[in-house]
């Protein structure tokens, strides 16, 4: 391993959206390393706050039945888009797994919320360079949907969820583009 490769893996690393998704399932050892990859995140004071619920097989259609359900409880009338609301429960069933992602708030606070957040974010970042590396699609969503799944999931006190990490198999000869900015537009040496 040598900067060259880290580099080129981070460049690599992209959101592969479920519509892109083969059906082609993804191991449950994959999904362990994947969790276990995600443990080596830094955490000040190792609070560790991340938690992950994996969801696969008949839980993702129950997880997409309640997302969609929420949505339209949640959404006025006039806002409420069937072209999403369909979206919701394909992307559950095109899924292999979803991860939910949780951030347990340390009991003691001894550190502000906002670096709990930020290592559970390290965490997921360390599950999509793994994915990214065995080549297995994956992204984070984050829809409003999250603040209400206390009645879907048993969270612990302090629990919450910030998102889903959907994974599966894709077509790895198609090119996901991506692009930003230039770095030395967002830096200034002093």
């Amino acid at each position: 391993m040598n900067l060259e490769d880290i580099t080129q893996l981070i460049k690599k690393r992209r959101s592969i959206f479920p519509a892109s998704y083969t059906g082609k399932p993804v191991s449950k050892e994959f999904l362990t390393t994947l969790v276990e990859n995600a443990n080596w995140a830094p955490t000040h004071r190792i609070t560790e706050p991340w938690r992950f619920k994996i969801i696969q097989g008949e839980a993702l259609s129950r997880l997409g039945d309640y997302l969609a359900d929420t949505y339209t409880d949640i959404t006025p009338d006039e806002k409420l888009s069937p072209y999403k609301l369909k979206k919701i429960k394909n992307n559950c069933k095109a899924a292999s797994a979803v991860i939910a992602i949780c951030m347990q708030r340390d009991p003691k606070e001894r550190i502000p919320e906002w670096e709990e957040v930020a290592a559970t974010a390290m965490a997921v970042q360390n599950m999509w360079l793994s994915c990214t590396a065995a080549e297995v699609g994956c992204y984070w969503s984050s829809p409003p949907m999250i603040n209400y799944m206390q009645d879907f999931f048993e969270l612990e006190e302090g629990e919450r969820c910030l998102g889903f990490f959907y994974i599966g198999s894709y077509d790895t000869s198609e090119e996901f583009a991506s692009r930003r900015g230039k770095i030395e537009e967002k830096i200034e040496w002093i």
